[in-house]
């Protein structure tokens, strides 16, 4: 078990170099390991949410229905179950959709480098969202949400833009 001030560094081939202050490795660009979750319901809708506006990065931007870093010897399964409980309060069979790894500038001169493990699941139940973690919810349809991604990219977390274009949401 680690801490959530940590970060698990990865090479390219997603093996263990060692671990890092979180907010060191968003600053310094380290590539550390990641965990996303992509949630629809059974009419095909996605969940999306809004970032707490007391988040280090990427306040307010609408992002998949949950994120992680994983602990050092935590499995990204289990984090990804782990995460979507605290943050948005749900629980969820999830699949592992795929894997990829990006860079991205964020706000507050602050470096997202992601190997990012994608889980998807399905499910009709109500979240219950932490508001430390979480300012809104919604559920969109691909096609509304493929309008806004378009029409307003930057109100979307950098790495929800590449899942959900990967996914052929975006």
């Amino acid at each position: 078990m680690g801490g959530d001030d940590q970060v698990v560094l990865v090479n390219a081939r997603d093996e263990v170099t060692g671990t890092m202050e979180k907010l060191q490795a968003h600053r310094e660009g380290a590539l550390h390991r990641a965990v996303s979750v992509v949630i629809t319901n059974a009419r095909g809708q996605m969940l999306l949410q809004r970032r707490a506006w007391g988040k280090y990065h990427s306040p307010g931007l609408w992002a998949n229905a949950a994120c992680t870093h994983p602990y050092l010897d935590e499995d990204p399964a289990i984090a990804a179950q782990r995460r979507l409980w605290q943050e948005m309060g749900l629980r969820a069979e999830l699949e592992p959709l795929f894997t990829f790894t990006y860079r991205a500038e964020l706000d507050r001169g602050l470096i997202e480098h992601e190997l990012d493990h994608v889980f998807q699941g399905v499910t009709d139940q109500d979240p219950r969202p932490d508001p430390a973690e979480v300012a809104a919810f919604r559920w969109v349809s691909p096609s509304i949400l493929r309008a806004e991604m378009r029409r307003d990219p930057d109100c979307f977390a950098p790495w929800f833009l590449m899942i959900a274009r990967r996914m052929g949401d975006g």
